[in-house]
């Protein structure tokens, strides 16, 4: 019956690297190429990422500079970019796109540390998710006879010990996230 936790402990890993990704996606006042994961560039008929159809790169630590590989692509990226809530202007050459990103005025710190409270709580909730299914797994493994009541039992003491640690590392996380934003 190991396995049984093991499978759910593996679902609850998934959606906490999800949580990291939607944290490296909130930017904090660096340059991180990571904030432009989310925005996507038509290419084609296809909405397609920007790091995918361009090359990415950070001169310096407050700016980004992105080189399409297809020339004809700089005004749909820069499109995509202002109307995204990155907040940030992109200047265009005619060869290149930069990103300038300035400081992070108290406010702006403030509303992403609400983005990132919420992207923790949805993982929590989540993870919260998947016990409820094992539960319910479990439950229907009882009344098949399959497992007792006594291992039900210890099976869901499992899991939530398991939940209680997950949940524990996305509040670690969050906060991680936080003081970053609000580190000057």
């Amino acid at each position: 019956m190991k396995e049984v936790n093991q499978e759910f402990d593996a679902k609850m890993q998934k959606t906490i690297e999800v949580v990291m990704g939607d944290f490296a996606s909130v930017r904090a006042g660096r340059a991180n190429a990571a904030v432009l994961d989310k925005i996507t560039v038509d290419y084609y008929g296809t909405a397609t990422p920007i790091n995918q159809v361009a090359a990415i790169s950070s001169p310096d630590p407050r700016s980004l500079m992105i080189q399409p590989w297809d020339a004809s692509l700089l005004k749909a990226i820069e499109k995509a970019i202002q109307s995204s809530d990155l907040g940030i202007n992109p200047q265009n050459d005619g060869r290149v796109i930069r990103l300038a990103f300035p400081q992070l005025t108290e406010e702006r710190r403030k509303e992403l540390t609400k983005q990132v409270k919420k992207y923790g709580e949805n993982g929590k909730v989540a993870i919260r998710n998947i016990r409820r299914d094992a539960m319910d797994k479990f439950k229907a493994m009882e009344k098949k006879s399959e497992i007792t009541e006594d291992d039900r039992k210890e099976f869901e003491k499992e899991l939530q010990d398991l939940t209680e640690k997950r949940c524990k590392q996305i509040d670690e996380l969050t906060a991680k996230k936080e003081t970053e934003l609000m580190a000057v």
